[in-house]
């Protein structure tokens, strides 16, 4: 069962979601932005950025060895400024993160809260594609989400720090689960480190 804006506003004063900071204003005023839609809850865009490079390297997932290291010795940080942002040029590639920390605690007892995060139609409608695979925040999970983003449209797409840039979809799980960290659990860079 996906949660409505209420819901979600209920699990955040519960503290069964957390997310840090939490978004502002709650309800809607007349001209002003609101970050909750009806059962969802925007997340904005983390300063921080990274940027692959071209190379004669190669992503093999089947060798050992952390993801996380290689993408990171492979590509380039980048911080936006209110200023300056980041011109994502057409079929270019970023990894980002949410500038919110997401956490999904495991309680003592269920319903247990999962989340997924989308892309924003706004952002689509331009050609760019947030977060267009593996969408799943898994109970027990904590830290900033990473967002994998591309611009497949016919222009150059500016990227500013603490855009609206995905949305929040939380949902109940049922029944009892056991613990599954994930490989970039708590991690603070876009790479997943």
């Amino acid at each position: 069962m996906i949660l409505s804006n209420l819901e979600i506003q209920k699990a955040l004063d519960d503290r069964r979601l957390i997310i840090e900071p939490q978004p502002q204003p709650k309800r809607p005023e007349i001209g002003k932005y609101c970050p909750y839609d009806t059962h969802s809850v925007d997340l904005r865009l983390h300063s921080e950025i990274t940027v692959p490079q071209s190379g004669t390297f190669v992503y093999d997932l089947t060798q050992s060895g952390s993801l996380a290291e290689l993408i990171s010795k492979h590509s380039e940080k980048r911080i936006l400024m209110k200023n300056q942002p980041f011109h994502l040029e057409p079929l270019k590639f970023i990894l980002a993160r949410t500038l919110e920390k997401i956490g999904l605690p495991i309680g003592k007892c269920p319903p247990y809260l999962a989340a997924r995060i989308e892309g924003k139609s706004s952002r689509a409608r331009c050609g760019v594609l947030v977060h267009f695979t593996a969408p799943n925040v898994h109970p027990g999970w904590e830290g900033p989400l990473t967002l994998e983003i591309i611009n497949l449209g016919p222009t150059t797409f500016a990227l500013h720090p603490e855009m609206p840039i995905a949305q929040l979809i939380v949902e109940q799980v049922w029944g009892d689960i056991f613990e599954k960290p994930s490989q970039f659990h708590n991690q603070s860079t876009p790479e997943g480190l």
